[in-house]
């Protein structure tokens, strides 16, 4: 089996410090807990940024103070968020990836959020991929439904996206999956057999669901993005999520990946190996 690699969304763009003190809201926090995580054993950082108001940002510059304040520090897959809270329109998401990073989410379809609509329409999808195709970025290709699976798998067929592809089934919040270990095998089920996968649990299910990735051969990401709690009641920090499945994983006797193990998992070229 695979080592485990662990992504950590360290910031997303919903937490904020009035409801929790850890998660980093500017591009030296980011990068400090970046590399705490690093020492912790992640190896894959998943980017979003804020602005001066905490607010999510889709500011390249402040991308690039992040990567900037990291370069030479470590050695990290830096993983930059082409989400749409930050901004909805084709330039704003796609001027994220001129920062030039090793891999971009790639959300392939629309989903509802209890609030709002998280629209991501096909002509935007392909826009994307053309771009990251342009740039030699991977994507992580974001899974709410199944549908979306399909979607990703269409533009393998086009020629828009290099095998193997890389999923991360985001599995928990509301309005898309639940988190279930049936809907997590069925998922894995509908992927290329050269395709690797992440599980990102959401709230309390971050914890079931990693561990059922370890054990079924996927990879994991944590992190205040996803779930500020370390246990009912108790507030978590970034790094203490990915030791704690760090623990978890090598208990299972799975053994954690480096960044530059994670590289070869994941078919990266040599960008950032230096």
């Amino acid at each position: 089996m695979q080592k485990l690699i662990i992504t950590a969304a360290v910031t997303g763009s919903i937490p904020k410090k009035s409801k929790t003190p850890h998660v980093p809201t500017t591009p030296q926090e980011i990068a400090d807990c970046a590399l705490r995580c690093e020492e912790a054993g992640a190896s894959i950082l998943h980017i979003h940024v804020r602005d001066q108001q905490e607010k999510p940002s889709d500011d390249p510059a402040l991308f690039a103070q992040v990567m900037d304040k990291l370069k030479g520090r470590t050695r990290l897959i830096l993983q930059v968020s082409t989400g749409g809270r930050a901004g909805t329109d084709m330039e704003s998401r796609t001027r994220r990836l001129q920062t030039d990073p090793e891999m971009a989410s790639l959300t392939t379809g629309s989903v509802n959020f209890p609030n709002s609509v998280y629209a991501n329409p096909p002509d935007l999808i392909q826009a994307l991929a053309k771009e990251m195709l342009r740039f030699h970025i991977k994507p992580e290709m974001e899974v709410f439904d199944l549908a979306m699976i399909e979607n990703a798998l269409r533009l393998e067929r086009e020629g828009l996206t290099p095998a193997p592809l890389h999923f991360n089934f985001v599995m928990g919040l509301p309005g898309a999956m639940p988190a279930k270990v049936e809907h997590l095998v069925h998922c894995r089920s509908c992927i290329p057999s050269d395709a690797t996968w992440t599980v990102s649990g959401i709230g309390p299910a971050q914890l079931s669901m990693g561990v059922h990735a370890i054990l079924m051969g996927g990879h994991v990401r944590v992190g205040l993005e996803d779930n500020i709690y370390f246990k009912k009641g108790e507030l978590a920090t970034n790094e203490r999520l990915v030791q704690r499945m760090v623990h978890v994983s090598r208990t299972l006797g799975r053994e954690t990946a480096s960044p530059d193990e994670a590289r070869d998992i994941l078919g990266l070229g040599e960008k950032n190996r230096t």
